[in-house]
């Protein structure tokens, strides 16, 4: 494989695991703000709290991501978000929305804090939703026909529970005592619902892109794909047995609902990838022919090298620094 070969794939992965992290991270937090109307006025202080050193600097993932989708494949980028155009708007408008909420809710008059909180949920739900239309979008190629839209709207409702799924093992994890319990409860609450989703999707997927029969079903690859959906099925099972068996929770290993919901994020992810690969718009572009030239690249790629370890250590540095339980926000 020469240079030129290699340069877009690397970008590609970069692109990819970029927006892997951006789902992953940025989730937890978009699924503890969907489940902000759940608790109490002082569950609600630490649930923020929760997230607080974090949310900001998640969405780091997604910049890098579209990024890197911009300058090195502005053919697709430019196809991509002509079609994806008012999702993306929709998206952002949460986002920030939620950033305004966040600091407003601690730093306003009391009787502004239920409006900013109910604002924070609202942003929550734009952004996530959005985000679940664009893939379902993307996955079918941009079909606007009734199955398109009926594909996408099903992964619009489906993602936002896969998140709060996140958002209760994110605070199974970071709380106790009575806001841990309802954090089980939620994610006892939405486990079947996001599960029996998740494979109505897996079973329309060929329905929508009829390629994907070829690549998942076929011999040898099939038995090669296996370990993929059970891994899945072991991880939602592994989340079933925690959040239905309190005890487990008490006896500290909470942190397995979260860690087996990165799991299955992460499963999803590389199904994903296979089944649309070479293609970075589905059907329509490869990698190569969306990416720059090689020399661009090349000057690119020294860039990338130097940004991506920079922020993966601050990331680790980060996390590192702010783990542990949470407490109530505040102000002085």
């Amino acid at each position: 494989m020469t240079w030129a070969t290699l340069l877009p794939l690397i970008f590609l992965a970069v692109m990819g695991l970029a927006l892997l992290a951006y789902v992953v991270l940025d989730g937890y937090d978009l699924g503890v703000g969907l489940l902000l109307p759940l608790a109490n006025n002082t569950d609600k202080d630490t649930m923020i709290a929760s997230i607080g050193p974090f949310w900001d600097a998640n969405e780091t993932w997604l910049v890098l991501g579209v990024g890197v989708l911009l300058v090195a494949f502005p053919f697709a980028h430019s196809l991509v978000l002509q079609a994806l155009y008012l999702p993306v708007a929709v998206m952002l408008i949460g986002l920030i929305l939620r950033g305004v909420a966040f600091d407003f809710r601690v730093k306003a008059p009391p009787r502004y804090k239920p409006f900013w909180n109910r604002a924070f949920f609202a942003g929550s739900l734009m952004a996530s939703t959005s985000q679940g239309w664009m893939l379902g979008s993307y996955v079918t190629g941009f079909d606007v026909g009734w199955l398109g839209t009926a594909f996408s709207l099903g992964i619009a409702l489906t993602l936002p529970a896969a998140y709060v799924l996140l958002g209760s093992g994110w605070l199974i994890m970071k709380a106790e005592g009575e806001l841990q319990a309802h954090a089980v409860r939620w994610a006892r609450r939405v486990l079947w619902p996001m599960a029996l989703a998740l494979v109505a999707i897996s079973a329309a997927t060929p329905l929508v892109n009829p390629a994907v029969v070829d690549k998942w079903f076929g011999a040898p690859q099939i038995f090669g794909l296996l370990p993929i959906p059970l891994s899945c099925a072991l991880a939602f099972f592994a989340v079933r047995w925690v959040v239905t068996h309190p005890k487990v929770v008490q006896a500290g290993y909470g942190w397995v609902v979260f860690a087996s919901t990165v799991l299955i994020f992460v499963l999803a992810f590389f199904g994903l990838s296979y089944s649309i690969y070479p293609d970075i718009v589905i059907g329509r572009m490869t990698v190569w022919q969306a990416a720059v030239s090689t020399e661009s690249l090349t000057v690119l790629f020294i860039g990338v090298a130097i940004t991506l370890p920079v922020i993966v250590t601050y990331t680790v540095f980060m996390y590192r620094v702010f783990w542990g339980k949470a407490r109530a926000l505040s102000y002085n």
